[in-house]
């Protein structure tokens, strides 16, 4: 038997051409078995990643434009909101003016009444004055005189 001495890591004899067939062997056994079904796995999850993207963006857009949709419908309740308002508060306007003049014609009327009374009051306070300053009369002339008045 033949001691062979080397130092080297590999020696090239017939055992290397057997362990480079088996290494390529295995290579191709482990690509049919592994690295292919691997890869395929692989591109149909970024087929679907992208189908994913696509349809995010898809929905991003239509979120987008269904917000402007919104905003514009939200734009055009709130111009008619005003509209309303405005004619709510000049027909509100209108009718406090209305009630305001039908008030002041009130106060008129209750016045003018009031007045009517106060002068009929007066007239008949007169006239009960007028008999009682003419009683007076005759009572401080009769005093003043020291003698009965006979009317």
């Amino acid at each position: 038997m033949e001691i062979i001495n080397t130092i080297a890591l590999i020696t090239i004899n017939e055992t290397l051409f057997v362990q480079l067939i088996s290494f390529l062997i295995f290579l191709f056994i482990i690509n049919r078995i592994m690295l292919r079904p691997l890869k395929s796995t692989m591109n149909e999850r970024d087929g679907y990643m992208e189908k994913i993207r696509l349809d995010i963006a898809a929905a991003a857009e239509k979120l987008q434009s269904m917000t402007k949709s919104l905003q514009k419908k939200e734009t055009k309740a709130r111009n008619e909101a005003l509209g309303i308002q405005s004619e709510l508060e000049a027909s509100g306007n209108m009718e406090a003016d209305g009630i305001l003049h039908a008030t002041l014609e009130e106060i008129e009327l209750i016045k003018d009444q009031n007045k009517a009374k106060i002068d009929a009051q007066i007239a008949e306070a007169r006239k009960h004055l007028q008999k009682e300053s003419q009683v007076l009369a005759v009572d401080i002339m009769e005093k003043m005189l020291e003698r009965r008045l006979i009317p």
